[in-house]
């Protein structure tokens, strides 16, 4: 099994300078991972990076916290695209989600959507360590209903991360088309294996 493919290449601490981000871009072109995952400022430094390669950038939107206001996001997200993203990550409004506001919850999501305009994929990271299997399910229709392209597990930094039975349950809720992403305690071949097998067909991992 060609597990790169299905890996983006992560590299999310505040510390990393441009030294880090060619060790972490020369590694997904010899890999051949599908995208690195990098803050936004890092963007335009691995899209010239990774030119003319089959490897993508994917940057991150409301990270980690997912509390910034729509318009906030929208801007993050155009401005990434701009620098040469092709995918972002974007935090689902978490609070919301708990407090039952899916009009808002809706809404924020699509406004990156609209503000991306079908020039990078969407995935929507939903933090699904507060979350219960009915929200996580409710989340999950609310970002296709949305028109994201990607549902996502974690963030990383709220601890938690991807288990198979979570995965299985997105996969279950969001069909066989849409796109289901792993994230958060990858770190070996055989938990990544599990993961494609429970049904996701992208996975986060700093340890690619």
């Amino acid at each position: 099994m060609n597990i790169a493919r299905y890996i983006d290449h992560t590299l999310l601490k505040p510390n990393v300078v441009a030294d880090d981000m060619e060790k972490l871009c020369g590694e997904a072109l010899e890999y051949g991972f599908a995208t690195v995952c990098v803050n936004p400022w890092h963007v335009q430094l691995c899209a010239r990076l990774l030119k003319d390669s089959s490897t993508g950038v994917c940057t991150v939107i409301g990270f980690p916290l997912g509390a910034n206001k729509a318009e906030t996001k929208a801007y993050e997200a155009k401005l990434a695209v701009e620098d040469g993203a092709s995918e972002v990550d974007m935090v689902i409004n978490i609070g919301e989600l708990l407090a039952g506001n899916k009009g808002v919850v809706t809404r924020d999501i699509a406004a990156v959507v609209d503000a991306v305009a079908d020039r990078a994929l969407v995935k929507v990271i939903l933090e699904t360590v507060f979350l219960s299997p009915q929200q996580i399910a409710d989340a999950c229709t609310i970002c296709k209903q949305a028109g994201a392209d990607f549902v996502k597990t974690s963030t990383g930094f709220s601890g938690g991360g991807a288990t198979v039975e979570t995965i299985a349950l997105m996969r279950n809720t969001v069909g066989r088309e849409f796109g289901v992403k792993a994230s958060g305690g990858i770190r070996d071949f055989a938990t990544a294996k599990a993961m494609l097998d429970a049904g996701a067909n992208r996975l986060g991992a700093s340890s690619g």
